[in-house]
């Protein structure tokens, strides 16, 4: 990524001729102003603004986005950026994004506006992504800094930042490298030019130096604010993922619309069942329909009460609750073939109410069309008239109706508006069934189904199947079918490899997948080598990006060599070694997490709408909604609404979801909360603390060219 910072270089008479305000005083009215809590985000095209508008629309706060590369944009000038409501000056926007500290030509007047903006209302500025150069703060990095990668460094927050916006984390930030053959982070490390007033949040150490360079820092110049950024990253990377939150609260001083949290619920399917055995020899699965050589055998993988006291220590260790999708038939037949004996349920049983249920049909028949398997791949089965036959309602119905007095008469402990169907059937799949059964929705609303769990691979988003509303899951590539390490990496293997290495060509016949392999993995080292890594990194992503969808794995997983583990002990260990105890992984169960999506989707249909307003004046936060609409905030601690407290407390600040009844909601901040800014009253100040900066260009110095960010 290439681009261009150019400074402007203004004088104070120009400042308030671009806000357009009056040269003597800024407004007649000295009352605090009105602050509508929304972010301008300017954009030139590039991956760091795309990141911060990404982390914006995850938590549900409002911005209004300006594409420098389109034509017809808008224009930024005064009457764009503030304006008077009913006698009270009001400032637009609450912070400013811009994609580095100065990106437009020399002379703008668009970026003179924005300075007079930001001195008269103490809005302030975020610069996504910045050269290091004394406009920004910062010495060039030939002056003992550095320009390059840091793919693999750790990073750390000071003491500022800790103390400061970024006090959610433990302290490091470590630079992602996945692929040693691919630059995935570039920097500029430097230290602040004498005089300036610059506090670093998070620095790195100066590769062959025993100094450390900022990497985000805070300006404070010409009566502005300035968030400093000088790596470039996009909106999946992991070390933004992290800071992510602190940008938004520095630019928002804690007072914005939307809530983030960071989720992690898993569901286990098929417990008190036995799920078949992947065939290293045939590569494929005997038992599944598509695996019709004459010589597969099923072996099937079942947990034991031993697994079972595993799961129960592990929960108690990492403080979070497995939610078991469970088929009561499994362990009916299993005492039918052992004399009545079932030990695994048994403990299971006595063990009910460390775990949370969900009703996952009672033999995990598939639930769609009538499957026709006398080909492969499967299809759906026809009558003579070519018409698809459908599995009932009535054989719907009885599969989870079955399984939910089963599951009572064991005392399980369920929420009864909660299923998963077997292999999510029922609800469409491709290639071969793209529609509903038309039966699945009578049989959810003859058994009060309100939440349907579905197949994130497939349908990331929600939607209706009746009476309820689907929960996408995402699916880990721990499979179903292994209970043992050196089985999942022969699969693995024959999925992710070429045809001429041994494996199925899938990835040939397909190439955007991204789990494709170069070279066969080790059958002794691939699990903990190779998979395990890319899996934790793959579910802390989803972690770390304010999505609440669960993940599912399965029994099989559980048991044997207890491959899930690993991976799961990976994600939160690793969590817990990056963020402060105020900031916890949430464990919502499945109807917490089908509600909340709802909300969400709700919220941002009113926000493009334009049916929400807000804005702050002095201590008093005000939101216009519509009634039943519930609204988002994050507020700092103390913060009340109607007098009593508002939110509750996560990473630092109180936060939450307040129903709309169509007036407008007050909201009233702490005492220490950051004032609200008074609207300047003479001219905006011009002086910077200290000498002024060296502005020369050193020898050598070019455009900063940033190598491309990784997907």
């Amino acid at each position: 990524m290439k681009r261009t910072i150019r400074t402007t270089v203004l004088t104070v008479g120009a400042l308030i001729a671009a806000l357009g305000l009056p040269a003597g005083t800024a407004h007649a009215d000295t009352t605090a102003p009105r602050v509508d809590l929304r972010v301008l985000v300017v954009s030139d095209g590039g991956p760091a603004t795309d990141a911060i508008a990404a982390e914006l629309d995850a938590a549900g706060t409002p911005y209004t986005e300006i594409d420098l590369t389109q034509a017809g944009r808008p224009v930024i000038d005064g009457g764009f950026l503030a304006d008077t409501v009913d006698g009270r000056p009001r400032a637009r926007y609450q912070a400013v994004v811009l994609p580095n500290d100065n990106p437009f030509p020399a002379g703008s007047t668009e970026m003179a506006a924005l300075v007079a903006y930001e001195q008269t209302y103490a809005v302030p500025q975020v610069d996504a992504y910045t050269y290091a150069r004394p406009e920004a703060g910062l010495q060039y990095p030939v002056y003992g800094g550095y320009s390059g990668s840091l793919d693999g460094v750790r990073a750390s927050v000071t003491t500022a930042g800790l103390a400061g916006p970024f006090g959610y984390l433990d302290g490091s930030v470590p630079f992602e490298d996945n692929d040693p053959a691919v630059g995935e982070s570039y920097a500029y490390l430097s230290t602040p030019v004498a005089g300036a007033d610059f506090t670093s949040y998070v620095d790195a150490p100066v590769p062959g130096r025993a100094t450390r360079g900022s990497l985000v820092g805070e300006y404070r110049h010409d009566g502005r604010r300035e968030l400093v950024v000088t790596f470039v990253y996009n909106r999946y990377q992991q070390q933004f993922r992290l800071l992510a939150r602190g940008i938004v609260e520095w630019m928002t001083g804690g007072v914005h619309l939307g809530v983030s949290r960071n989720y992690f619920a898993v569901h286990v399917d098929d417990v008190f069942a036995a799920d078949d055995r992947w065939n290293t020899a045939l590569n494929c699965t005997p038992g599944d329909v598509d695996c019709t050589d004459p010589n597969a055998v099923p072996d099937p993988i079942r947990m034991t009460p031993a697994d079972v006291d595993h799961a129960v220590s592990w929960q108690q260790e990492h403080g979070v609750t497995l939610d078991f999708a469970y088929n009561g038939a499994g362990s009916v037949d299993h005492r039918e073939d052992n004399g009545g004996a079932d030990p695994l349920a048994d403990k299971l049983i006595a063990e009910r109410d460390a775990f949370r249920w969900i009703n996952h049909t009672y033999t995990h028949a598939f639930l769609g069309c009538v499957q026709d398997t006398s080909v492969v791949p499967w299809k759906c089965a026809t009558d003579t008239g070519g018409t698809t036959r459908w599995v009932s309602r009535n054989e719907i119905a009885d599969e989870i109706a079955t399984n939910r007095v089963w599951g009572e008469t064991a005392g399980l402990p369920l929420e009864n508006d909660e299923l998963v169907t077997g292999e999510h059937s029922g609800m469409k799949v491709l290639p071969q069934q793209p529609v509903d059964n038309p039966n699945l929705a009578l049989a959810l609303d003859d058994n009060d189904i309100a939440w349907l769990g579905s197949d994130n691979s497939r349908e990331p988003e929600q939607r209706s199947v009746g009476p309820a509303t689907t929960v996408p899951r995402y699916p880990m590539n721990v499979f179903y079918n292994a209970g043992r390490a050196a089985e999942q990496v022969d699969e693995y293997n024959w999925i992710y490899t070429s045809r001429a290495q041994g494996g199925s060509g899938i990835c040939e016949d397909n190439p955007a997948t991204t789990t494709c392999l170069a070279a066969p993995l080790d059958p002794a080292t691939g699990y903990t080598g190779h998979i395990v890594p890319l899996e934790t990194r793959i579910a802390l992503g989803h972690v770390l990006s304010n999505d609440p969808r669960p993940h599912f794995i399965h029994q099989s997983n559980l048991a044997e060599d207890r491959i899930a583990y690993p991976v799961l002990s990976g994600v939160l260990d690793g969590y817990a070694a990056l963020f402060a105890d105020d900031t916890p992984v949430v464990n919502p169960r499945m109807s917490e997490i089908g509600t909340e999506l709802g909300r969400r989707a709700a919220w941002r249909n009113a926000l493009e709408a334009g049916q929400v307003a807000a804005h702050r004046i002095g201590d008093t936060v005000t939101v216009e909604a519509p009634a039943g609409l519930p609204v988002p905030a994050t507020l700092p601690t103390g913060s009340t609404l109607n007098g009593s407290s508002f939110g509750a407390p996560y990473a630092g600040l109180v936060s939450g979801w307040t129903p709309s009844d169509g007036t407008p909601l007050a909201l009233t901040l702490p005492a220490s909360a950051p004032t609200a800014p008074a609207p300047v009253t003479g001219a905006p100040a011009a002086a910077v603390t200290g000498p002024a900066p060296d502005t020369r260009v050193p020898a050598g110095v070019t455009e900063p060219v940033a190598s491309p960010a990784g997907d």
